[in-house]
């Protein structure tokens, strides 16, 4: 049984990812801090027996060390994730985004480790011109504190072509949705579909605003394919994570909401803080490793209706459930 170390486990998208790969006979270690949890002590963790919880900090190099010594894979999901929090918190995200995981990459390059798949995302694009798509050779342009340290932290990989036992594959992911059991709803889709299902206010910046957008159940089975896919295929590659048909603006998100429950509430504004626009091209993750996402935007509103339809209460608190 191959045994995959991810860093970051607990959270949205590794919550995801592990499950994913305890289904297919994997042995996950999971590897988390419990950033967003409150009550650590009594934090229920996954009882399978092809699963272990470590919990620590990305910090703890020694700790580190001793997880990665036979493993097959390693997937680094950790971080400060996202432009609100890094912008909040500038300090801590730069030790944390920029020379932990640097850090981890010195240790991980050293060692006869099968994968290493880094994180990073589409928001490394920033803000291109509509009538124009960002393949995985656009020119970045990172407008946060959060796309510039991934920037850097992909930039150091690629430098470290000389180590003969590295062997990495950089996920450009585009911005998730869908359900988790440690949910956020801090992300648009899930965020947009909450607040209009519970009658909230919402006032939607830069409405024609382009980005991609993928469910978190295939990013997990992306990551399964780059694992099981031949090196020559993925070492020291890039991918754009996605599907060219779920290149989406905020409004066709809300005209999608509307297919399915009653939109009222809505207030579009212009010129908001966030000018990141842009529409990626997934031909390459498409042609190189047959990946096309199975889900789009409304299968992930469908089933977030369905989910608060039945938990609203478990919901109430938005703070809750997000990178605050």
């Amino acid at each position: 049984m191959k045994k995959i170390l991810l860093i970051g486990g607990e959270g949205y998208i590794g919550k995801i990812v592990s499950n994913y790969l305890l289904k297919n006979n994997y042995f996950v270690i999971s590897y988390d801090n419990l950033i967003y949890i409150k009550d650590k002590k009594n934090y229920k963790y996954n009882l399978q027996n092809n699963f272990k919880f470590e919990y620590g900090d990305i910090s703890n190099l020694k700790k580190l060390n001793e997880l990665t010594d036979n493993i097959d894979s390693v997937v680094i999901l950790a971080g400060l994730v996202g432009d609100p929090i890094t912008k909040k918190y500038p300090d801590i995200s730069k030790k944390i985004n920029l020379i932990y995981l640097k850090n981890i990459i010195d240790l991980i390059k050293k060692k006869k480790i099968c994968k290493t798949i880094f994180i990073s995302t589409c928001s490394n694009y920033g803000l291109i011109p509509d009538n124009m798509y960002a393949d995985e050779g656009f020119k970045l342009n990172p407008l946060s504190l959060y796309a510039k340290a991934k920037v850097s932290i992909e930039r150091y990989i690629i430098s470290q072509i000389k180590y003969e036992n590295f062997n990495p594959t950089i996920l450009r992911f585009a911005t998730a949705f869908g359900l988790s059991q440690r949910m956020r709803f801090d992300l648009t889709v899930n965020e947009f579909t909450r607040d209009i299902l519970l009658g909230k206010s919402l006032e939607i910046y830069d409405k024609n605003t382009w980005r991609p957008y993928c469910h978190v159940k295939d990013f997990a089975r992306l990551i399964k394919i780059v694992i099981e896919s031949k090196q020559d295929l993925v070492k020291f590659e890039t991918f754009n994570a996605g599907g060219d048909k779920n290149n989406a603006t905020k409004k066709n998100i809300i005209d999608k909401i509307a297919d399915h429950i009653e939109v009222n509430k809505i207030k579009y504004l212009e010129n908001g803080f966030d000018t990141r626009n842009y529409k990626v091209d997934f031909t390459k993750v498409k042609r190189v490793l047959n990946f096309i996402p199975k889900y789009d935007i409304s299968d992930g509103i469908k089933e977030i209706i369905n989910e608060l339809s039945i938990n609203d209460d478990k919901y109430a608190n938005k703070l809750d459930f997000g990178n605050y």
